[in-house]
């Protein structure tokens, strides 16, 4: 059963930073693409970073490169994003997603991809 739990939201300052992370049930983990999304409220949920399973290929939604970088750590499970920059329009409830499907390669950027989601974590980005 695929679960995920993730953490590290909070009230930051425009041009601060904060990490997300994600703990996932599914093994071996390597196997499994991951990916972060967003929603702000009253828009739509929408893909922020998505990272293989062997963490070698990362992608990033335009609005987030070269500020956000996506990690994992295979041996313990997690999946992380590093935020710099932040800005008050990156505040939104932060989730991590997997298909659950393993050895799935693909880096698929819409929700319909996903089945999994966790419970989402609150970033709020004060100007």
């Amino acid at each position: 059963q695929v679960q995920l739990v993730e953490s590290g939201g909070g009230l930051v300052q425009a041009g601060g930073s904060l990490r997300l992370s994600c703990a996932a049930s599914m093994r071996p983990f390597s196997a499994y693409v991951m990916v972060w999304f967003r929603q702000a409220p009253g828009k739509e949920r929408e893909f922020v970073a998505g990272i293989s399973g062997s963490g070698a290929t990362t992608i990033y939604a335009d609005s987030v490169k070269g500020r956000f970088t996506i990690s994992r750590d295979n041996a313990n499970n997690m999946v992380y994003v590093q935020m710099n920059s932040l800005k008050p329009e990156d505040s939104a409830v932060y989730y991590c997603a997997s298909d659950g499907r393993p050895y799935v390669h693909a880096l698929l950027t819409t929700t319909k991809d996903y089945n999994y989601w966790g419970q989402g974590t609150q970033v709020t980005v004060s100007s």
